[in-house]
């Protein structure tokens, strides 16, 4: 879509590029989906492309991702073999409502700042922990969990002006044994329920993520394995608001559909214990 109001586009912003910023203008990176909607509002782009952030630092204490990072890049990302939770860097890419034309341009950082429910950035972001660095216009940089910084349908935590820098990932995390479950519609469509369920190597424990179905991400930990009445009560227990409604799912069937697939992910982790 031509964004008609816009009067200027940086194609060099500077190495803090929150320096730059105005009101009216936004953010581009991948623009997937800043291009395809009327934006009034804006006047301005800045392209945090030219910055050329390294997209994926794997280091001792995790794995680095810049928001710039396609999902392309991390899709094709070879995970170290004792990193068992890399697989969940695939699926989560294959959780996507898009084409392999959307993969080239779209952005881990786009994906987790538009604050969608079936932002499958976030679920995996959340899943395995991660850390959100953000950079505010005065300099400014702040670190905050993965699981505050979406607060419910399209809204988030940053101010104006603030921009994800990076998603670090602990290496700790990408060591846990995992499960996942999702539904769709369609095969390809968005996501209707998102879970993923991780536990520590020779552990007992459960971190269950639950989104798509819910206007934010969800996190249940248990300490030890629970049964399946504990598990159900505490999905039960959750917000009544929290459980989000669109053509792909109504508040009803999304909680029937996380008690059902959250169980499978308990069944399997549990199974992997006894084996």
């Amino acid at each position: 879509m031509d964004l008609n109001t816009i009067t200027e586009v940086v194609r060099q912003p500077s190495d803090r590029p929150g320096e730059d910023w105005h009101q009216g203008d936004a953010w581009l990176a991948g623009g997937t989906w800043l291009y395809s909607a009327e934006q009034p509002d804006l006047h301005r782009l800045i392209d945090l492309t030219a910055l050329r952030w390294e997209p994926l630092v794997p280091t001792d204490d995790g794995l680095e991702i810049s928001a710039t990072c396609t999902i392309r890049d991390l899709h094709a990302f070879a995970c170290p073999v004792d990193w068992t939770a890399g697989i969940l860097l695939r699926a989560s890419c294959e959780a996507f409502l898009s084409s392999f034309k959307v993969w080239n341009a779209a952005t881990v950082g786009g994906n987790i700042c538009m604050s969608l429910p079936a932002g499958p950035m976030i679920t995996l972001t959340v899943a395995l922990e991660a850390r959100y660095e953000l950079w505010a216009p005065d300099g400014s940089v702040r670190v905050v969990d993965a699981l505050d910084f979406v607060t419910g349908e399209h809204r988030n935590i940053l101010a104006p002006g603030e921009i994800l820098r990076r998603v670090t990932v602990p290496a700790h995390a990408l060591r846990r044994r995992t499960a996942h479950r999702r539904f769709s519609l369609t095969r390809l469509g968005r996501s209707t329920v998102f879970l993923i369920g991780t536990q520590r190597p020779g552990g007992t424990d459960l971190l269950l993520t639950v989104t798509a179905g819910t206007t934010r991400p969800v996190r249940i930990a248990f300490d030890t394995m629970p049964d399946a009445r504990t598990l159900r009560q505490r999905i039960d227990d959750l917000p009544a608001g929290i459980w989000f409604a669109d053509p792909n799912g109504t508040p009803g069937h999304r909680h029937h559909l996380t008690q059902h697939f959250a169980e499978e992910i308990r069944r399997e982790l549990l199974a992997g214990d006894l084996a």
